[in-house]
This record gives C-alpha cells, structure tokens and sequence, in this order.
C-alpha cells in the first residue's frame, strides 16, 4: 500500500531534456532521451544544471545517481540528501535515484515531501541488460510507479516493481544462488572449480557462483550477502559466509586484483579435468527403485555399461535430498563399493558422483571411467545431503518463493527480472515447475530432514502450492 497525495503530475514525462554529466549515465540517457523528460545530474547534483532544468518547462523527471557521501560520517548521515536538489526544482518534478542498494524510503525521509521520489533501478551495460526495477518508497505517491513502467516499457525494456526492501529484487534473488555456494564450500563437499563446473554443466548455468563472484568482485559480493543478511534480520536462508572476511582482507578479489578463486594472471591456462584412468569395463549395479533409478539404468545401459550381478560391482544410488551414507546404513549396501549419482546430472554433459569416507578410491576411479563410457564427463564431490546441483537449484527457488511470499514482487516479475538480470535458463519458480512442485518438495524436505539446519526449511509457499495441486508460479489475488 502506498501512502500519500495522489496528484497526476507523473504522466506528464514527454519530451527529452538532458543536461549535467550525461556520461555518468550514458547507457539510460540514449535509451530515455526519446522518451522522457530528463536531468541528469552528478554524484554532486551540481546545482548549475539543476538550475538550468528548473527554468525548462519539460522538465519533470530527474534521475540521480547515489551521491559520494564522506566515509567517517555516522551512519544516519551516510544516506544521500536530495533535498538541495528538490528546493530548486519545480514541485512537479518526479525524483529517481538509481541506488542499487539503499533503502529508498530512507533516501525519501530527507525530502520535505517525501511522495515524489521513487527508486528506478538500471543495470550495466544497459543497452544489454533490458530489466528495470521501479521501487516505490513507503510514502511515493501511487500514480509515479506506474508512470515509470510504462516509460521504461516504451524503451524496449522489461519493468519490474519492486517493494523497497534489502537488495530490491535481482540482488535478493542472487543470494540464493551465492550462499548456497559457499555453505558447500565451508563443508568440503567440493573444491570451487567442481561446483562451477556442475552449476554450468548441469544447472545450465552461463558462470558458475565464483566464477561470477571472481568477475563481480569479492569484496562487492561480501558486501551485498552481509547487507541483506543483516537487512533481512539474520535470515537462515539468506546465511552468510565465514569465508568471506578473511578473502577479502587478503585482497583475494577475482579479476580486478589478479587472484580470487581462480588465477587471473597473464597467461594462466584454465584448470583441466582430471584424466580418467579406471576400468570402464567393471560391473555396476543399480539400488532402489522409481523414475529416477529407471533413468539411470536406462543411461548405463545406453552406455553399454556391464549391469550383471557380481559382488565386485560398483553400486550406485541414486540420491534426492539425502545422502549415500544413510542409503548404505538403512540398505545394508556395502559401504566401500556404493557410491552416489545425481539424478539431475543424468540428461547433461556432466554426471555428478557422490564419494563417502569409506570409499574405495579404486571404485572411485573405475565408476568414473564407467560413467564416461556415454561421452559424459564426471566430477567426484563428497557425500552431502541431496548434490551440490539439488542443493544450489533448491536455494534458488527457496530465496525466490520468499521474496514471493513476502510480497516483495509478483511471481512473473521474480522470473523475468531474474532470467533477464542473472541470466538463469529458467525463471526460479518456473524452475522449480519444472523439475516438478512435489518433487521439488521432496528435495527440500530431505535437505532439512537430513541437514536439520533451518536453512533448507521448505518454503510456505511451495508447501501451499504443492498441497492444493498449484503450480509454483501461481499468484493469489485478492478479490
């Protein structure tokens, strides 16, 4: 609900208007320039142009970028003051600020009317990145939102709305994706090249999570995981990681420092997959039963892969949101020959076995030469509760149906803002449409079952959904 005056000044954005430093917003001044009156400003608001666009009769909308505010200054004073802008321009002036993280009704509360400022956020490069969020302060007045997204839309680009809460939309939604990674990484279950290699080859990912956190920066990720942690109250599912402060005083940023997760020094080949040197030709079985041991026997047999019984037979469990241990301990499966596959890595480039402690590193190796029989490559993590590609596929969908959930954005708008800023093949709840709501519910279930970290605590939403037979990515309207 939005609170305020409602005064249609906002639909009066027609002819261009542009001065300050455009090229501090290159990108949105050649998408806008046709289509809205503008001011661009600096991060000092020089009151030159200010002054300038108040004696223009067209200027009705100014966007601002976040202004430089001195570091030693308290917090409470470290939120951008707009109110110089909004005494010199005329009271008809919308005001926008493309923060990508303040709090915008915060931004607002300077204002001696607070009603006319809105956050309307624009990603780089933006001529690529055709995704906007148009985020309401808690006192904006109701008819400038809509206003913005028919403006943005006559751009070309997607307008999402947005409540104005921590990380707004696209950078919540990320979290899912980024903590999760960590999370797996503190325990061991595989080394960052492996987990990227599976969120790319077997999620369908363009990076995977420390591939993109090495191009985005550590020391920027950090900050955006511990603001919306904090943001959200200390979120189990939003958890931070105790990895990053360490990286980050180290300097160990990704591109821009030359090492992070990766090496980025001149010449640095990439990282090789470890050379296959098992028996191809050594007996599997198969353990369990349903779809998803029928998927694997059907995959192995294409393969032409030994199924006959012997007792030297590498056994395979197919494993959903639980681990190979607990399958050997309630089966009575033979703890050194049983290893785990992932089921969602059958129909990929990449199968994704699961090793326990116990192990036999000759099983090991042999089921991976197995497993290549079909051109697939394979990467070995430790056993963990459901994969590594279950575990970051129901994060994901998790942050997504709690940004749902909280009303923060409308179920379409979560899906494509996140396939158009993050780049996902599939919008998160239509991805967990998808894989299937009960299936995905299952997973989650065994995540938390197993795990007993609140952290894989089914979401209501998908509980609800799957309970009454709704798809995920359906929305309740009142009527």
């Amino acid at each position: 609900m939005f609170l305020g005056r409602s005064v249609p000044a906002a639909q009066a954005l027609i002819r261009p208007f542009v001065t300050g430093e455009a090229d501090l917003f290159g990108g949105i001044g050649r998408l806008l320039a046709s289509s809205a009156a503008l001011v661009w400003l600096s991060r000092e608001a020089a009151s030159s142009s200010l002054k300038r666009s108040a004696r223009n009769p067209c200027g009705e909308l100014v966007i601002t970028r976040r202004p430089q505010v001195p570091a030693d200054l308290p917090d409470p004073d470290r939120k951008p003051n707009l109110a110089p802008s909004e005494r010199i321009l005329p009271a008809r002036t919308v005001l926008a600020t493309n923060t990508s993280s303040l709090p915008v009704t915060q931004i607002a509360a300077r204002l001696s009317d607070p009603t006319r400022l809105v956050g309307l956020h624009f990603f780089n490069p933006v001529p690529l990145m055709k995704i906007v969020e148009v985020i309401p302060a808690e006192l904006t007045r109701p008819d400038i939102p809509p206003a913005l997204v028919k403006l943005v839309q006559e751009t070309g680009h997607r307008a999402v709305t947005v409540a104005d809460t921590p990380g707004f939309l696209i950078n919540h939604a990320g979290r899912g994706l980024a903590t999760e990674a960590f999370a797996l990484l503190e325990e061991s279950v595989a080394d960052p090249i492996g987990i990227d290699r599976i969120a790319r080859d077997v999620l369908g990912l363009r990076m995977g999570p420390f591939e993109l956190m090495d191009l985005t920066g550590l020391d920027v990720t950090a900050a955006v995981i511990d603001s919306i942690w904090r943001g959200f109250r200390y979120s189990d599912r939003l958890r931070a990681s105790y990895l990053t402060p360490n990286r980050v005083a180290a300097g160990l940023y990704g591109r821009k420092s030359g090492h992070g997760f990766y090496s980025h020094a001149p010449d640095t080949a990439p990282p090789e997959e470890e050379p296959v040197i098992g028996d191809a030709d050594r007996p599997v079985q198969v353990t369990g039963d349903g779809p998803q041991t029928d998927a694997l026997r059907r995959t192995l047999t294409q393969a032409g892969a030994d199924l006959s019984p012997s007792d030297q037979a590498i056994v395979l469990v197919p494993t959903w949101g639980t681990t190979v241990a607990a399958a050997v301990f309630a089966d009575g499966l033979p703890t050194r020959r049983t290893l785990g596959i992932d089921p969602l890595s059958l129909n990929t480039p990449r199968r994704v076995l699961a090793a326990t402690p116990a192990s036999d590193p000759d099983v090991v190796r042999d089921a991976r030469a197995v497993l290549t029989r079909s051109g697939a490559t394979v990467t070995v993590a430790r056993d963990t509760a459901g994969s590594i590609a279950q575990r970051l596929l129901s994060s994901i969908v998790s942050v997504a149906a709690s940004i749902a959930e909280r009303s923060i954005a409308t179920p379409a708008d979560i899906d494509a803002a996140v396939t158009a800023g993050l780049g996902y093949p599939h919008g998160p709840l239509a991805w967990g449409e998808l894989i299937g709501g009960r299936r995905l519910l299952t997973l989650q279930e065994g995540l938390h079952r197993t795990t007993g970290d609140p952290r894989y605590r089914p979401t209501h939403w998908v509980t609800e959904r799957v309970q009454l037979g709704l798809p995920l990515t359906f929305e309740h309207t009142e009527k």
